[in-house]
């Protein structure tokens, strides 16, 4: 059996960054007519490359089939599905990886559980310490 990989976006990346300063700018620019063109559709276009900057930029978690995206604050985890569950560190009260399933407790009781039969052992090993770290960082 082929395992499979998860792409792990901590959105901490210059370019992306960059990607999506540069769409608000060509957004802004476009709509206010900030430069006066001779053909006055151009701005329009500006316009409407900020916007297609910004549609890049958020389809990224639907570009791969497995997907961890987190910051401080919280993670979305997509594993084998359209689309990806949303967890905020500071309401994550237990985190147990048992039997290639990763079971995370929230403070209300209720339980989120991941399948990582088909997920490489060292990607299961890094999405389990990504929530355990981030949760205890949150917890103090």
């Amino acid at each position: 059996m082929e395992t499979k990989k998860i792409h792990f976006d901590n959105m901490k990346s210059w370019i992306w960054i960059a990607i999506l300063i540069l769409s608000l700018v060509f957004i802004l620019a476009g709509t206010f007519e900030l430069f006066q063109f001779e053909n006055p559709k151009l701005n329009k276009r500006i316009s409407a490359v900020g916007f297609f900057l910004q549609v890049i930029y958020f389809s990224k978690m639907f570009w791969y089939k497995n997907y961890v995206q987190w910051n401080k604050k919280g993670a979305v985890i997509k594993i084998n599905t359209w689309s990806g569950k949303s967890l905020s560190f500071d309401q994550i009260k237990k985190t147990e990886l048992i039997e290639k399933k990763l079971i995370i407790t929230k403070d209300n009781g209720k339980t989120v559980t991941f399948d990582l039969n088909e997920i490489a052992e060292s990607d299961t090993q890094k999405l389990n310490e990504i929530i355990v770290k981030n949760t205890i960082a949150n917890s103090l």
